[in-house]
């Protein structure tokens, strides 16, 4: 067959497909790949639970094969209707030609909107449950985490969670299951997708939790469309969001810059010398040695962030002007700032910034650092007396 299914309950298995070459999802930098997971439920009505993106439907095909002869799917249930979840859904249709398919009331829409197929498309409304014979699906609605379609499927007498794009991670590995992998990693890759996707909708993700909470839903897996799934310990990476998402921020600064000639950088080099010697964490992140989502990934738990460019054509750096517009997009809060940079003629870019930074409701706790040319010994102490400000600051408001 080359692919095989993977059971991770009684009457659930893992048929979905690993990306490994992957490197960009949509502006995000995938280093380490990712998977498009799907489910197949087996009972009196056979369940299958999403797709994948649509160059990887034979592999999907395959898995499922290895378990069940194909036509004998009788419900497919779209939890997403994003591509790298909904692309191989015609396909499959026309494949299996199941008897059923469902998908929210707005993801209704959204299917029929991108694939202006004939299929009908049954919605389900929150709260909604389907008998499948021996087992129970109920659907919770969580529109905006992270598209408006969104929802989630609970696997009643399996314990089991289907959480679409909630609690996964952009991670390709031959193990399907958490308590395989490297803690560190985990975290770390969950926090990047975390920051990266679902961090202007935090407000959201708290009120789901706590509705979870108030459901009672008791959860013994963790099932998500990206990553590996969570058999032991679940509430884990539960308890994670909670943390991103509460916005907390940690001892911690993040400088950010890029240089023409090498004195926007002497520069951050000196501020972030500074921060780190009052015992703060700092990070110090060159735009052209680091993606944006890294960048971001970084900023998710620190206090402050401190933007340095120099001016180009009356304005600023363009790798600088890339993070700045994908930062404003994810909406990070409660951050301490400050900005830099040197220029040679007029020097606007660190007026920029700053306005920037205001916009996005950081709190800035100095005047711009603006330096003509290369930072002589004054403007050296300038920049370390502001380093060790913002390490004052950043002191008194962290946790």
């Amino acid at each position: 067959m080359g692919f095989n299914a993977v059971k991770i309950s009684d009457r659930v298995y893992w048929v979905g497909a690993i990306d490994w070459a992957v490197r960009d999802f949509h502006g995000y930098s995938t280093n380490r790949g990712t998977t498009y997971n799907a489910y197949l439920i087996i009972d009196e009505k056979v369940t299958l639970i999403d797709t994948v993106k649509a160059p990887f439907k034979d592999e999907l095909l395959k898995r499922i094969s290895s378990v069940i002869d194909l036509e004998k799917i009788d419900y497919i249930i779209s939890n997403h209707a994003e591509m790298d979840h909904s692309g191989a859904l015609p396909a499959i249709i026309e494949a299996v030609k199941p008897e059923k398919v469902f998908a929210s009331v707005m993801g209704v829409k959204a299917l029929k909107e991108h694939f202006h197929f004939g299929q009908d498309l049954i919605p389900l409304k929150d709260g909604d449950t389907l008998n499948l014979g021996l087992l129970n699906l109920k659907f919770l609605e969580t529109r905006m985490l992270h598209w408006p379609d969104s929802m989630v499927s609970y696997l009643v007498e399996e314990r089991l969670l289907f959480s679409q794009d909630g609690f996964g991670m952009h991670w390709a590995t031959g193990e399907r299951f958490a308590d395989e992998l490297n803690y560190e990693t985990l975290r770390y890759e969950g926090a990047k997708y975390y920051a990266n996707i679902l961090l202007p909708y935090s407000a959201l993700v708290l009120k789901l939790i706590e509705r979870i909470g108030q459901l009672q839903l008791a959860i013994d897996i963790i099932a998500p469309d990206h990553g590996p799934i969570w058999r032991k310990e679940p509430m884990k990476v539960v308890s994670w969001y909670q943390e991103w998402a509460e916005q907390k921020p940690k001892k911690k600064a993040v400088v950010v810059y890029d240089t023409m000639w090498g004195s926007t950088d002497i520069l951050a080099r000196v501020i972030a010398d500074a921060i780190a010697e009052n015992g703060v964490e700092t990070k110090v992140m060159r735009l052209r040695a680091n993606d944006r989502s890294d960048v971001m990934t970084e900023i998710l738990d620190a206090a402050a962030i401190v933007i340095g460019s120099p001016t180009l054509n009356n304005g600023i750096f363009p790798t600088v002007a890339d993070v700045l517009t994908y930062i404003k997009g994810l909406k990070p809060k409660n951050k301490l700032g400050a900005v830099f940079g040197s220029y040679g003629w007029s020097g606007e870019a660190v007026s920029i910034l700053a306005e920037e930074l205001r916009e996005m409701g950081v709190e800035l706790v100095a005047e711009p650092l603006r330096v003509k040319y290369v930072p002589d010994k004054e403007a050296q102490e300038q920049a370390r007396k502001l380093g060790h400000l913002l390490a004052q600051k950043i002191t008194e408001r962290s946790v």
